[in-house]
């Protein structure tokens, strides 16, 4: 099922919570919703769902008008963080559930309700937990009967807000991929919400970030990480030092700074801001430099090193320990980033900017 989505606002009370999304999700396509909290990716996840109707603009899936549809008629599958099952019902009775409750006219038999069951409960792999209540469960199995439960009604859009936020970060990865491998089997259109990173670049077709009720940037993740399109999305990936520089040429320059190794940019001339991650910075020994190390720890694997200017401005950097140079407390040191953001100032964020260090 194709979405298109034009023009969507949304505000409650005085608070404008989307602003004018436009996206198009193609046919059996996996894409994520990324963004922090309040950029308003619940709100559109909810919007297609038909929890919630926006103040303006346009739902269309497979070519039909889908706000003029109830939720009861769009035929989604929809997962929800905390699962919502039912308690007092097993893992099969849970999966079941959506199709017994049709109308009779749509109501599959007994027969087909229980072949579709048991195809769920083998690809999901929980068929031994069938005669299970949920309180009997862990969380990572208590999703996949969640999930069981939204495939069962062969939903023509899958919808997942948060799905594994409440889970510790090994099962986290174990499902990531387990949810992947259910996708690429039933080839439904798939749309889910995160504000975690890995999991949606090693997820998604295409990753979509959201700030502030606007859509930043769409891609792949190698398109959003190496090439953010704006301050706020190198912010969000984890550019997290943000270096007062001068634009010259689509080139960055400041004092202990060697950006050499960056490509040119296409931001205007005059002062701007380079973003930067502390795992992309490479230090050479430079006694003009005005950056010196005040602070160095080991963590076994890397250095973690603080770097301080004569204004009292702090950069961290992350460097492997195997293979790095000797550094001291007090060495003077000059910055050769590996990657970096450049924007000319005035340059727009798309949401709160995050505090930095520098």
């Amino acid at each position: 099922m194709t979405i298109t989505i034009t023009g969507m606002s949304k505000s409650f009370d005085a608070t404008q919570v989307l602003r004018g999304i436009d996206l198009k999700v193609e046919d059996g396509e996996l894409l994520a919703l990324l963004g922090p909290s309040g950029s308003g990716k619940t709100t559109l996840l909810r919007i297609i769902a038909g929890l919630d109707w926006p103040d303006a603009g346009q739902l269309v899936v497979a070519g039909q008008d889908w706000l003029a549809l109830p939720a009861q008629k769009r035929r989604i599958g929809f997962v929800f963080q905390q699962y919502a099952l039912f308690p007092h019902m097993n893992v099969r009775d849970n999966i079941a559930f959506g199709l017994t409750v049709r109308p009779r006219a749509e109501r599959p038999s007994q027969a087909e309700i229980d072949a579709t069951v048991d195809n769920l409960l083998t690809l999901l792999q929980i068929d031994h937990l069938a005669q299970r209540f949920p309180s009997q469960l862990s969380g990572g199995q208590r999703q996949r009967v969640a999930l069981g439960r939204a495939l069962a009604i062969q939903p023509s859009v899958l919808l997942l807000d948060e799905p594994f936020g409440a889970l510790d970060a090994a099962i986290r990865r174990d499902l990531r991929r387990w949810l992947r491998e259910v996708h690429e089997k039933t080839g439904s259109t798939t749309i889910f919400v995160t504000h975690d990173q890995e999991e949606a670049f090693e997820l998604a077709d295409r990753v979509v970030v959201m700030g502030d009720g606007e859509i930043s940037q769409i891609g792949t993740a190698d398109e959003i990480y190496d090439h953010p399109a704006s301050a706020f999305v190198a912010q969000f990936m984890g550019a997290v030092i943000a270096l007062p520089v001068t634009l010259r040429g689509g080139r960055a320059m400041a004092p202990g700074l060697d950006a050499s190794a960056l490509p040119a940019c296409t931001e205007a001339d005059g002062p701007g801001t380079l973003y930067l991650r502390p795992d992309s910075i490479m230090l050479d020994p430079d006694p003009a430099s005005p950056w010196a190390v005040t602070r160095r720890d080991s963590t076994g694997t890397d250095l973690r090193l603080v770097l301080t200017d004569p204004q009292g401005a702090q950069i961290d950097v992350d460097l492997p320990r195997r293979g790095a140079p000797t550094i001291a407390l007090g060495d003077r040191l000059r910055l050769r980033p590996l990657w970096g953001a450049m924007f000319s100032e005035g340059a727009p964020l798309a949401a709160d900017p995050i505090q930095l260090s520098a």
